[in-house]
């Protein structure tokens, strides 16, 4: 059926769906989103690409994609953007250790048609089903730091990192190049 479904709605075919409340027992906190409500749900951890394409590496091609929530009570497919950390950073790095696995998650949903936002996730939380502890998702920096020896010093992660710091070179701050930044600076701090 999802392979039925899936092209339809790449079509533009829209199909009505009833709203879900999933705060029932969420304990995510606030982060005063715009369209944000508390949602903890069942779901399989899923490679996203694989899911719309039938493009299927192994484990998830370890980490070299984005990873998805295929929510249980109704098949949806949920896009985990962020973990729990100030960054919008790390939802892959924590779903990946349960890749093809059945989890429960809890954190903030973000919904609003009108601006086209929907099945956007926030995970704070996640464990795998039937297990009693939950894992914290603040795994990121850390393994950002793991995978970036070289970049170790104070101050944030971004302003250290090796591929950051790689594409500001080639193509300056504000990404319209080096030598055409200058004036542009220049009029904007003088």
């Amino acid at each position: 059926m999802k392979n039925f479904i899936i092209p339809l709605v790449m079509a533009g075919f829209a199909f009505p769906v009833a709203a879900q409340d999933f705060s029932e027992g969420s304990e995510a906190k606030p982060w005063n989103l715009y369209a944000e409500q508390p949602a903890r749900f069942e779901a399989k951890v899923v490679d996203i690409l694989c899911e719309l394409t039938g493009d299927c590496p192994a484990d998830c091609a370890g980490g070299a994609r984005q990873l998805g929530l295929l929510r249980s009570v109704d098949g949806v497919l949920v896009y985990p953007n962020k973990n729990a950390q100030p960054a919008f950073t790390g939802a892959a790095v924590e779903l990946l250790p349960y890749c093809g696995r059945e989890v429960e998650v809890d954190g903030l949903l973000i919904e609003d048609p009108d601006l086209g936002a929907t099945n956007i996730y926030l995970v704070q939380k996640i464990r795998a089903k039937g297990e009693s502890e939950w894992t914290a998702a603040n795994r990121w920096t850390k393994k950002w730091a793991e995978d970036h020896p070289e970049a170790e010093g104070k101050g944030p992660w971004f302003r250290r990192d090796p591929r950051v710091n790689a594409e500001i070179a080639a193509h300056g701050y504000t990404g319209i190049g080096v030598e055409e930044e200058q004036s542009f600076l220049k009029e904007l701090f003088e």
